[in-house]
């Protein structure tokens, strides 16, 4: 019983946390950056998408200069042990 009861005082617990803070924060619509429009979100999801776009082929980027380095490496190391 005091595990069930444990259990159940965990849940209410985490589901408190999770919703009471998006209950106070909620100010008829008005967010922390003030009231925003359909405008104002698509360019932010643009700029999400961008970002990671951007990410991934900076990263490529390095991964292939990384691999071309240890590639070279290897090579000269068979180089000088041959």
């Amino acid at each position: 019983m005091n595990r069930v009861r444990n259990s159940v005082f965990a849940l209410l617990t985490t589901l408190f946390v999770l919703v009471a803070p998006a209950a106070a924060m909620a100010a008829d619509g008005v967010g922390t950056a003030g009231r925003v429009d359909d405008r104002y979100i698509t360019f932010f999801c643009f700029g999400v998408i961008a970002f990671f776009a951007i990410l991934v082929t900076v990263l490529s980027l390095i991964q292939g200069r990384l691999d071309a380095k240890k590639d070279q490496r290897r090579h000269d190391l068979d180089r000088f042990n041959s």
